[in-house]
């Protein structure tokens, strides 16, 4: 039998809150600075996998499917628009005929660059409220209004 969850407070459940509102403010920072370039979050987190694989490191159609939690399908039409908007490419692999090996243009790369420094800025901003969040949240027994207080706003 497994053992009772301990029971939650009213200021548990406003840090939680709180905490979740901070994380949908920095999405919906991150879904308006992708829509300004014509891109979605998927888009945004492909390009960040093909960008992030080491130097040499192939990315198949199948690892970018894998990391993006998606159907090989889905993944084919994503690559598709992708590449179609000149932000990447397709290569035959070195290794498998078979397969294609995915890698980012030069223009994919400029526009990933310009997109990840406002999301470094917009997470260093908040990044001292996130840090708090974080801390409250491991930490019962604080205040619970503080949390409240510190939700980073826009």
């Amino acid at each position: 039998m497994s053992p009772r969850p301990a029971a939650l407070s009213t200021d548990d459940y406003v840090r939680l809150a709180a905490f979740r509102h901070a994380l949908r403010a920095f999405l919906h920072f991150s879904d308006e600075a992708m829509a300004e370039v014509g891109l979605t979050g998927t888009h945004y987190q492909a390009l960040l996998i093909l960008r992030a694989s080491a130097d040499g490191e192939a990315v198949t159609i199948n690892d970018l499917a894998q990391e993006l939690f998606l159907k090989h399908n889905s993944t084919v039409g994503l690559v598709d628009r992708l590449a179609a908007g000149g932000l990447l490419v397709r290569e035959p692999s070195s290794v498998d005929r078979r397969k294609v090996e995915l890698r980012l243009t030069a223009r994919g790369r400029q526009l990933l660059a310009k997109l990840v420094v406002r999301h470094r800025s917009e997470l260093k901003r908040i990044g001292p409220e996130l840090e708090r969040f974080f801390h409250d949240l491991s930490s019962p027994g604080r205040d619970a209004a503080a949390s409240r207080r510190n939700v980073p706003r826009r």
